[in-house]
């Protein structure tokens, strides 16, 4: 089941901003890539991944610099090694799109 989390004007381009979804922190990610959605939670240090740099189509995590790519999560540079969860986003056909995602299935970003 999808959840409406932000509106796409929220996201400024090539920026992160962190939404909660029930429980669960969550990372928007605008890139001209597309919107992506990510746990907000760097799995090597525990910190917001939306406080760091997007850089092209990854995230760089502001604290150690490990980077995470936006597509599936997966660490580009140590000192992190596991994956973050991502997850499926829809957009909503608005002249300001509504951005959905569905935290219980990870999946592939719009």
């Amino acid at each position: 089941m999808s959840l409406e989390v932000c509106r796409l004007s929220q996201v400024a381009p090539q920026s992160a901003k962190r939404f909660m979804v029930g429980a669960t922190a969550v990372a928007i990610v605008r890139t001209t890539d597309g919107v992506f959605a990510l746990e907000d939670r760097c799995s090597h240090a525990d910190v917001a991944l939306s406080e760091g740099e997007v850089v092209d189509c990854s995230i760089e995590c502001w604290l150690h610099g490990s980077a995470f790519d936006l597509t599936t999560g997966e660490p580009q540079s140590p000192p992190a090694v596991s994956p973050v969860p991502v997850y499926r986003v829809t957009l909503s056909d608005d002249e300001d799109p509504a951005v959905f995602i569905d935290v219980t299935t990870e999946g592939d970003p719009a």
